[in-house]
């Protein structure tokens, strides 16, 4: 899966972005049961997931503070 970008991520609904977190979560899984240790591809994936968990934050963050 390609790395997300927070300007990718921001576009997505949020729908969208759960199915990603989803999918990420997966990928990381299999990630760590190939590799026994750490490498690039498992850190690219949890700094995407972490974004995509942000930009949640954020997005509900937002909606609160507008009501």
């Amino acid at each position: 899966m390609a790395i997300l970008r927070a300007k990718e991520i921001a576009k997505l609904n949020a729908k969208d972005r759960e199915g990603k977190l989803k999918d990420l979560k997966m990928e990381l899984i299999r990630a760590n049961v190939a590799a026994n240790k750490t490498n690039a591809k498992t850190k690219e994936i949890k700094r995407t997931i972490s974004r995509l968990l942000t930009i949640k934050l954020n997005k509900s963050k937002d909606l609160l503070s507008n009501k």
